[in-house]
C-alpha cells in the first residue's frame, strides 16, 4: 500500500482537526499516513518553494499519495505535476491561483506596503494568534503556475459556498483535466459539515489497493 502524505492548509498545522480526522479514518483502513509541518517551525519565512521541499523530504523518494487542504491542495497539485511517481491525490478546496488571488484580494496598495515593510501580520489558526509573515511568500509564489498540469487520478471536493477560494477555480481546473473528478458540495471553505460524507470516499480512493497512474 502506498504511503499517504496529508498537507495542511495555510496558517494551520499537523494538529488541525481536519488533519487528525482524516488521519484517523485512513489509519483505521490500514494506510500509512504522515502529516508534515509545512512551515518547518518557521512560519514567518514560509514560501511555496520551501513547502515543496518539505514534501519532497517527507516523501523520501517513495511514490506517496497526497491529500491536501486549501494551500495544501495547491501544493499537492504542484508537487504531483513535478513528480509523476505520485499515484493519486485528494484535493480539498485547493487554492489554485494562490499568489494571484492573494494579491488581487489585498489590493495594489496593501501589496506595495507589504513589499516595502517586508512582512505583514496574519492570524495563525494553528497557534491561535497573529504571526508575522514575510513578503517572500507572495514573491516566491508568483513564480508558480495557477493551475498545475498534473495527470494523475484525483478527487477534488469544493464547497459551493466557499468565500476564500471560490469553487469556480476547481471547476475551471477540472474542465481541462479529465483525470480529476470534481464534486461541488453544499459547504464552505473548511468543508467541516461534510467530513463524514467525504471520509468513505477518501478512504476508498486513497487507502484501497495500490495502483499505478497512467
Amino acid at each position: 500500500m502506498n504511503r499517504i502524505l496529508y498537507l495542511h492548509g495555510f496558517a494551520s498545522s499537523p494538529a488541525s482537526g481536519k488533519a487528525r480526522f482524516f488521519a484517523e479514518r485512513l489509519r483505521s483502513a490500514g494506510a500509512r499516513i504522515d502529516i508534515p509541518d509545512l512551515a518547518a517551525g518557521d512560519f514567518e519565512h514560509l514560501t511555496i518553494s520551501g513547502q515543496l521541499r518539505i514534501i519532497e523530504q517527507a516523501a523520501a523518494g517513495d511514490p506517496v499519495a497526497l491529500m491536501g487542504s486549501s494551500m495544501g491542495g495547491y501544493l499537492a497539485a504542484l508537487y504531483a505535476a513535478r513528480h509523476p511517481e505520485v499515484p493519486r491525490m485528494v484535493l480539498l478546496a485547493p487554492a489554485f491561483g494562490f499568489a494571484r488571488r492573494w494579491a488581487e484580494h489585498m489590493g495594489a496598495d496593501a501589496v506595495a506596503a507589504w513589499r516595502a515593510t517586508g512582512s505583514v501580520e496574519v492570524f495563525h489558526y494553528g497557534e491561535n494568534r497573529k504571526c508575522r509573515l514575510s513578503y517572500a511568500l507572495l514573491d516566491d509564489g508568483s513564480a508558480y503556475e495557477d493551475y498545475p498540469d498534473f495527470h494523475q487520478p484525483a478527487l477534488i471536493f469544493h464547497g459551493a459556498l466557499d468565500d476564500i477560494v471560490p469553487a469556480r477555480y476547481s471547476v475551471e481546473f477540472a474542465a481541462a483535466h479529465p483525470n480529476a473528478h470534481l464534486e461541488i458540495l453544499d459547504s464552505g471553505h473548511q468543508l467541516l459539515n461534510v467530513l463524514e460524507y467525504l471520509a468513505p470516499k477518501v478512504r476508498e480512493f486513497l487507502a484501497g489497493p495500490e495502483t499505478t497512474s497512467a
